[in-house]
């Protein structure tokens, strides 16, 4: 061999190992680099379904949270509303006794013990919340009367009005505790 083919011999073999151990370096990496890959997509996924669970949990623990404090405000209206309204069928009871009581007094040409007592119970029952209805020459309005009979109006101007009350009514707290029975104009 000639020293010029010997040369070029050596160098093809010294490029071969140069290079065989970077395809070496090349291998090991891209087993290294498909195991990082495979660690980051299973690190990945399970970030994932972790993200997933969390939100699944915060949605339960929120409507969970909603529904407690819909039912705090619900019952503590409810504590409210008995507070208020409790005498309700109380109030109810006594009303027939408050007619008699006016009944006595028409009759007995207003009579100072009588009104005395009528008085004083009526002052009670307003502190209660018990207000009596103003509906004589008021508009009919059937969320708050009850049409007994009707009669004809004298005027137009009269037309749909009240123009007697046969019973009162009454407000309990604002609310109707029991309607006026009244006479309507047509």
């Amino acid at each position: 061999m000639s020293k010029k083919e010997h040369n070029t011999a050596d160098a093809e073999e010294k490029q071969e190992q140069v290079q065989q151990p970077e395809v070496e370096l090349t291998k090991e990496q891209d087993t290294e680099i498909a195991q990082d890959t495979e660690a980051e997509v299973s690190d990945a996924d399970k970030i994932q379904e972790l993200g997933e669970k969390l939100a699944v949990m915060n949605d339960k623990y929120l409507r969970l949270y909603s529904e407690y404090e819909n039912y705090r405000k619900r019952t503590n209206l409810e504590k409210a509303d008995l507070l208020i309204n409790g005498s309700k069928e109380m109030m109810k009871a006594i009303l027939p006794v408050i007619d008699d009581f006016e009944r006595a007094i028409s009759a007995t040409a207003n009579e100072e013990g009588v009104l005395l007592i009528y008085n004083k119970m009526m002052k009670i029952l307003e502190q209660k919340g018990l207000k009596a209805m103003e509906v004589k020459g008021e508009k009919f309005d059937e969320n708050l009367h009850e049409a007994i009979t009707r009669i004809p109006a004298a005027d137009e101007a009269q037309k749909g009005t009240v123009v007697d009350v046969v019973e009162k009514g009454y407000y309990l707290n604002d609310k109707v505790l029991r309607y006026a029975k009244v006479v309507v104009a047509f």
